[in-house]
């Protein structure tokens, strides 16, 4: 094993690893279905709750090992837990006594990555929000622990739950880009009328190819405990896992990190990369538009620049401009 390969390892694990600090011991929170449960704090465990619906900025969770629910508002504050059905009661009288409006007009469904949380889109979230106008919303799900079925049927769940929403866009880091792709090759199999409502998607950094890093670390037991059944499927579980994607077929383009050379940031892949994923394989044919900017995996998406491709391409697009545009021409 060469020097390259042991700190690289060490680094990536180091990362996935920080992305479950927040879990308590057997990764759960203590919570009773109480209907009179009084607003408070929650305990954390950001890899094992997934959201199942969005109401403006109030949300319904599932967690990974009980089922059972929670409803969570805008400071992330429990006001609810119990079954799911439950939990949208409270959240429907909520919306009486407050007169909460219903929601309408464009929308953006946000996905981190895998082991990180939906923190990590904080930023471009706050710039999509305030500078597009667009009503964001930002997904958490368990990236460790449910396999890329599961989580694109939780996506679906939380999709069909958009009620009011005219218009839905996509933006994507790293996995949760397979996700979504998932999920529509799911809907070409089933309901394609919710394809109706689809506007356009971004891509950022996404493995469209698979990821090699993840092969190569397959055997390794400390990844395969951080990452779970997700990280196998992007290595060494790819081709089946190809088979259910989707190429989306509304507008879609792609940010791919890298240093704009022939050897980016991990000697362990080839071509320009940004130290995870290769430029080479974050391609998908089809793509409207792509990009290369100066950029590490994980911090692709806290890129102002990119903030502002990501809204330009919602907008308009193209990243840059309608001429500048560097679509990847389908395989005849």
């Amino acid at each position: 094993m060469t020097t390259h390969y042991r700190v690289f390892c060490t680094i990536l694990l180091i990362l996935a690893a920080s992305a479950v600090f927040a879990v308590r011991p057997g990764g759960r929170e203590v919570d009773v279905d109480n209907p009179n449960q009084i607003p408070m704090p929650t305990l954390g465990g950001k890899q094992f709750w997934a959201d199942e619906l969005f109401f403006h900025q109030w949300r319904i969770q599932r967690n990974v090992l009980s089922e059972h629910c929670r409803l969570l508002d805008e400071r992330n504050w429990r006001h609810a837990s119990g079954t799911f059905d439950h939990c949208r009661a409270v959240l429907e009288r909520i919306k009486r006594d407050r007169g909460l409006p219903p929601m309408t007009g464009k929308a953006v469904v946000v996905l981190h990555g895998l082991g990180r949380s939906r923190s990590s889109m904080n930023a471009l979230c706050k710039h999509l929000r305030e500078k597009g106008g667009y009503r964001v919303f930002n997904v958490g799900y368990p990236s460790t622990q449910y396999d890329m079925a599961e989580q694109a049927r939780t996506l679906r769940q939380l999709v069909d739950n958009l009620d009011g929403i005219e218009e839905i866009n996509f933006v994507g880091h790293s996995m949760g880009n397979i996700v979504i792709r998932h999920y529509l090759g799911d809907l070409a199999e089933a309901d394609r009328r919710a394809v109706a409502r689809f506007g356009r998607f971004v891509m950022l950094a996404p493995p469209n190819q698979g990821a090699r890093l993840a092969s190569i670390l397959a055997h390794n037991v400390l990844f395969k405990q951080i990452t779970g059944k997700a990280g196998q499927q992007l290595g060494r579980q790819w081709p089946d896992l190809e088979k259910r994607l989707a190429t989306p077929g509304f507008q879609f383009g792609i940010v791919a990190g890298g240093k704009g050379d022939s050897k980016g940031y991990n000697p362990l892949l080839s071509g320009d990369n940004d130290g995870v994923i290769s430029g080479e394989t974050a391609k998908l044919a089809g793509a409207r538009d792509f990009i290369v900017v100066p950029s590490l995996h994980s911090f692709v998406m806290d890129k102002v620049q990119v903030q502002r491709y990501v809204l330009s391409f919602l907008r308009h697009g193209y990243f840059v401009s309608e001429p500048k545009r560097q679509p990847l021409e389908k395989q005849p």
